[in-house]
């Protein structure tokens, strides 16, 4: 049956695969954009080697396959009431499978992996990255796909050749999860995701030339790129029902997208075990002077034609909420994590605490790798609870951080954040988030965001949603949380957060 009138007949549902980096989940959304129901599967992860992390790409299937059914099971629904499918996916993770069998040919590397770090280093040393950065918007680090790509070429016998010739199929989760929905009818990947592999030219969105020779990757085996929402991508099959697939985004792209941010200058902050902050550039790039990352967010289009693509400047804060997990395993002054608000409730503040959560070093903007993690600050009178005070405002000030090299970046004032993640539940920690920005932030309703941008994208390409103004109406404020600091008193502190980081800074680089 046509996507057409598949739609206008029996739609009731959009169902997002929202594929993250431990599990699998799926979720019905309505017309209003709220999750009828939601099912969700972990999977194993693999550390074969010290800075080595991998999946079985076969698992990352099954368990999502397992959750459309399960999702519709609890919604009481068949797939014949879905409009759309849009997938949202991990990043960067990468995936190498034969196009005969279906069968992937090694595990899955995924983004976390660390394995290309001296290749990364060697190109560096060549004088690369300022090409790579100019070309892709990217940096030369192994949390792209390029490298790791170019690392099971180099390292699996016969690859590259079988490559060259065509029988292998790269791609990242999404273009894997398509392949497999569609019984490899369709090999395709979208902007957003083709943006972090370290191949795609950010002026064209197509496969640049240059970036695939110096990386020694065939063309033949690469995916489509196609618009983030479109028609034509493919059909899923689901039993006896054929499901259009219109949607497609990377996790934090997608999360732009359902936080409605579509202007320039709109901005977004993901907070989880870090935090990925994303503001809206509009249709040019910005080429960060701080090493923020540029990248595609997306490219719709309507009646067949492919519109202007948008872009973002993205800047990551390590460590966030593994703060406040140090803070219980590490520490043991809280039970759960959820316990941390209280417990930095109970004192009026820091009491002079300032805590620099740099375990692995530090990010955007600072880029130190040599920073460590440093408490400074304490006298005799503090106690715990000024410990996770700092920790929670330690997590605003990074992201304050970033958020200021942004404003710098592109010239534009930040009039408001949105946020999501599981710590933007923490009252405390939003509250104190828009002090030291002097600006609101504001806390959406349905905050599956990742999804739901999703969810949007594929919304948009059938016509189940009309506009991106419809969706923007659909957005919908749980509280706002007004500034409520000084700015004198900001600045101080801010002021001090920059004299711990000091301390912090080279901790662990070894002198000559």
């Amino acid at each position: 049956m046509p996507a057409t009138a598949h739609t206008a007949i029996m739609s009731r549902y959009i169902l997002a695969l929202d594929q993250g980096t431990t599990s699998s989940r799926s979720i019905l959304f309505d017309q209003h954009g709220h999750p009828v129901a939601i099912a969700q599967r972990e999977f194993t992860q693999h550390f074969p080697r010290p800075g080595w992390v991998e999946h079985d790409a076969n698992e990352i299937w099954q368990t999502q396959r397992a959750t459309i059914d399960e999702v519709l099971t609890k919604a009481g629904a068949s797939a014949a009431e879905i409009a759309a499918i849009g997938i949202t996916n991990q990043r960067e993770t990468s995936v190498l499978w034969d196009r005969a069998t279906g069968e992937p040919v090694a595990p899955a590397i995924v983004w976390q992996d660390r394995r290309t770090a001296e290749r990364c280093a060697q190109l560096k040393t060549q004088g690369f990255e300022a090409e790579v950065s100019r070309r892709t918007g990217l940096l030369l680090d192994p949390y792209f796909s390029g490298t790791k790509l170019a690392w099971l070429l180099d390292n699996l016998p016969g690859v590259r050749e079988r490559a060259t010739r065509g029988e292998l199929a790269f791609g990242t989760v999404d273009s894997w999860l398509i392949w497999k929905l569609t019984d490899g009818a369709a090999h395709v990947t979208d902007v957003s995701n083709a943006s972090r592999t370290m191949m795609l030219s950010l002026q064209t969105g197509q496969w640049d030339d240059a970036m695939l020779q110096m990386l020694r990757v065939p063309r033949a085996c690469l995916p489509d790129v196609v618009d983030s929402s479109c028609t034509g991508i493919g059909q899923a099959a689901l039993g006896d029902a054929r499901i259009p697939i219109t949607g497609i985004a990377g996790d934090q792209q997608a999360a732009l997208f359902g936080q409605a941010c579509f202007t320039p200058g709109m901005a977004k902050n993901t907070y989880g075990t870090g935090c990925f902050l994303l503001m809206n550039t509009g249709d040019a790039p910005l080429h960060s002077r701080h090493r923020l990352l540029s990248t595609i967010a997306w490219r719709t289009a309507r009646d067949g034609k492919s519109g202007l693509l948008q872009y973002a400047l993205e800047g990551s804060v390590f460590v966030a909420g593994a703060a406040v997990q140090w803070l219980r395993d590490g520490l043991g002054i809280i039970e759960r994590s959820s316990d941390v608000e209280a417990l930095a409730a109970s004192v009026p503040d820091n009491g002079g605490v300032f805590f620099v959560p740099a375990f692995t070093g530090l990010g955007a903007p600072h880029w130190d790798a040599w920073a460590r993690g440093t408490l400074v600050g304490l006298s005799r009178g503090s106690n715990r609870a000024h410990i996770a005070r700092a920790t929670l405002e330690a997590i605003a000030f990074q992201s304050a951080d970033v958020l200021e090299s942004m404003q710098n970046d592109s010239g534009r004032a930040l009039s408001e954040l949105r946020v999501d993640g599981g710590a933007s539940a923490n009252d405390l920690l939003m509250q104190f988030q828009a002090d030291v920005l002097g600006v609101p932030v504001v806390r959406p309703k349905v905050t599956e965001t990742t999804a739901l941008g999703a969810a949007y994208l594929a919304g948009l390409a059938t016509g189940y949603w009309s506009s991106e103004s419809d969706v923007a109406s659909h957005w919908q404020a749980q509280r706002i949380f007004e500034p409520t600091m000084g700015r004198d008193q900001a600045q101080s502190m801010r002021a001090t957060w920059a004299r711990a980081l000091q301390r912090a800074s080279g901790w662990d680089k070894q002198e000559s």
